[in-house]
């Protein structure tokens, strides 16, 4: 795996900065273009929930040059998702809405390498939790049925 690390963390620091409360505005922006979503956190409060996703952003964030540690906790955080009710189809609404914050709290420091930089991070993210949930459902195929064109988590480049 091969991130833009000083972007990404130079980044993350100024998004931190302007908005500490990122996560919240996160959370807004996912439950009003999916609110369909929200049920899906119904265990948690809001700033409890809040208070999880900034610490995992955090801990990736200082482990990006840590491969195995990224593999291994990630793939635990999908397997624990699969029993929250998360489906592949929603590691796309998290990264868009993942993007979404994180381009408007960085407004013109959000450069085109600076968003290059979030996608492929995201999409690696995305790429490990699916396959530790994949790990749980079995593989794709056996989930999808032999007729479906959906896209599993091999479909996703890192």
């Amino acid at each position: 795996m091969s991130l833009n690390v000083p972007a990404l963390r130079q980044s993350f620091e100024i998004v931190v900065e302007r908005a500490p409360d990122l996560t919240h505005r996160f959370y807004e922006i996912l439950f009003a273009r999916y609110p369909h979503a929200r049920s899906l956190f119904g265990r948690r409060s809001g700033p409890a929930q809040e208070e999880m996703l900034t610490r995992a952003l955090a801990a990736v964030i200082d482990h990006l040059e840590d491969a195995s540690w990224l593999r291994a906790t990630l793939g635990a955080l999908g397997d624990r998702h699969v029993g929250y009710g998360v489906t592949p189809e929603m590691y796309g609404w998290v990264g868009e809405c993942l993007l979404a914050t994180l381009a408007e709290v960085a407004g013109p420091a959000w450069t085109p390498e600076v968003a290059g930089a979030w996608t492929e991070a995201y999409g690696a993210i995305a790429s490990m939790m699916m396959a530790g949930s994949a790990a749980r459902l079995g593989p794709p195929s056996s989930r999808l049925g032999p007729t479906s064109s959906r896209r599993g988590p091999d479909s996703v480049r890192v």
